[in-house]
């Protein structure tokens, strides 16, 4: 196992979503766990669909995540390059092998004939499909004589090299994940693998590649199941040995309209990218989970269990522990659908963890606002919020008002109390809280809820919270009461006492001039 070789080869047409960096992440464990090397390799031979910084967000992916390649493109190694467009003279040998062999062979047919014959073949009900049952009726070198062959490509007519599938087949494939797979071979296409440009296809290029970096296993996304077959003729035809192969199952979309993809990553309600994308050409920006203060290993750590499970109810695993624990085995055949509630609760386990940065995240927001206090009342803060929260970001919205006074009454409460008898009542609660000597959460707690207000606590507890936080929502009160202290809960008190008073009048104001 110490010379297990797997790789990550992503092509750049964009950034990675969910489904590509699961399945680097997948490659990394499976290395890591089997003391094997983790390649990066990039496939850009379809330079149509090349987008810039595509490259650089895949790296930067990688880094934030903590999977870095321990070979490949921008980390070295013996088998450079590592780019499929600086390898065509490499794709040249081996295509020349198989021309030599009679396993490929010279395709002149153009676009408007092939769809001149799908065409023919729709309006049949039928589907075209170039292979050994019509390769002998279309314009490609099988048809020709070596003397008609060499006018052809003397004359620079365009042309694509084709393989030569043998038909009446039966392929036994063994997938590490899926188990045997049957395939004839009548249903296979004589695929391209050299286009019209000179640029080798996907399919020969990641063949080649993949046998001459010594790829041990390939393990990649359910949607290369159908290329399998061809590739594994490939190797034979070339002599040699394929590597094993695993097919990752798909991340489905929580709203059952199939898998997810990057051309609907802005109607889904849910990120798919590990970083923000911005779209080139335009001002779009698509939120990454980095930018929306996901912790990477916790990112990390939701991603590896969308399609595995090593059994047992734990969940939280250090990436160290996940090296430890993968396998290939614990995979899942079907497809997995993803669920942000449970994306966002693995962030929240980290984060009970991250108290020391959401303490630092704390200082600076207050600092931002000249705002000063002690350490111990901090960390009193931090306590009594952490379990309202998921990201660290979050901690000033669910803990201003322990520094401020609210900026607003929410309103749907607000306007319902505004009448003389809620002054009253608050009249009174501020009464009480100025005879408490000493102002503790427990004897606060005592007094409103044994003593005073046995018949309408819960309408009293709701004015004490709109006037210490604004809304209904908050920590404990008794808590906020103590941690504001006397003077300022009193002095809240009297500020929400003065609204209601200014709203009473100035609704009076309004029916008079009406």
């Amino acid at each position: 196992m110490s010379c297990i070789r797997v790789r990550f080869a992503p092509s750049p047409t964009g950034p990675l979503h969910l489904g590509g960096i699961r399945t680097a992440l997948y490659n990394y464990l499976f290395a890591k766990k089997n003391r094997g090397t983790f390649i990066l390799r990039i496939e850009d031979t379809d330079r149509k669909r090349f987008i810039p910084n595509s490259e650089s967000y895949i790296l930067e992916t990688l880094k934030w995540c903590q999977i870095e390649p321990d070979e490949g493109v921008g980390y070295g190694g013996k088998y450079f390059p590592y780019y499929q467009s600086k390898r065509g003279y490499i794709y040249r040998i081996y295509l020349n092998k198989l021309l030599d062999k009679g396993d490929a062979y010279y395709a002149f047919d153009t676009d408007q004939e092939l769809n001149k014959k799908r065409k023919e073949y729709s309006d049949r009900g039928l589907t075209f499909s170039y292979n050994a049952k019509v390769r002998m009726y279309l314009n490609n070198s099988l048809t020709m004589t070596k003397k008609q062959l060499s006018y052809k490509l003397n004359d620079g007519t365009s042309y694509v090299i084709r393989f030569k599938i043998k038909s009446g087949e039966k392929l036994k494939i063994q997938d590490m994940i899926r188990g045997n797979i049957m395939v004839n071979t009548d249903t296979l296409d004589d695929k391209v693998l050299l286009k019209s440009n000179g640029v080798a296809t996907y399919h020969l290029a990641n063949t080649i590649d993949d046998y001459l970096m010594k790829i041990t296993h390939v393990i990649r996304g359910e949607e290369w199941i159908p290329s399998m077959p061809f590739h594994l003729l490939l190797y034979r035809s070339l002599g040699w040995i394929p590597p094993l192969f695993a097919h990752l199952p798909l991340i489905l979309r929580d709203d059952g309209k199939g898998k997810i993809s990057k051309r609907n990553a802005e109607s889904l309600d849910f990120p798919i990218f590990p970083l923000q994308w911005k779209v080139p050409g335009h001002k779009t920006i698509i939120q990454g989970y980095r930018e929306l203060g996901y912790f990477p290993d916790a990112f990390v750590n939701m991603l590896a269990f969308l399609g595995w499970n090593p059994g047992g109810t734990k969940e939280i695993f250090s990436l160290q522990e996940l090296k430890n624990s993968f396998s290939l085995e614990k995979i899942n055949k079907s497809g997995v659908t993803f669920n942000l509630k449970k994306a966002n609760w693995f962030n929240k386990q980290y984060l009970n963890k991250k108290k020391k940065e959401i303490f630092s995240f704390l200082c600076t927001e207050l600092q931002n606002r000249s705002l000063f206090y002690e350490k111990d009342y901090l960390w009193k803060v931090i306590r009594l919020t952490i379990n309202r929260i998921n990201f660290i970001h979050e901690i000033w919205e669910h803990s201003f008002y322990f520094f401020v006074y609210p900026s607003y009454y929410d309103p749907s409460f607000f306007d319902k109390i505004c009448h003389q008898n809620t002054i009253d009542q608050l009249k009174l609660c501020k009464e009480s809280l100025s005879k408490v000597h000493k102002f503790t959460s427990v004897n606060l707690r005592f007094l409103f809820k044994k003593r005073i207000y046995d018949k309408n606590i819960r309408e009293i507890m709701q004015l004490f919270r709109l006037s210490l936080v604004g809304s209904l929502k908050g920590s404990d009160i008794f808590m906020i009461l103590e941690m504001l202290g006397k003077e300022e809960s009193i002095r809240r008190i009297e500020n929400m006492m003065k609204k209601i008073k200014e709203k009473i009048n100035n609704d009076s104001f309004c029916l008079k001039k009406i």
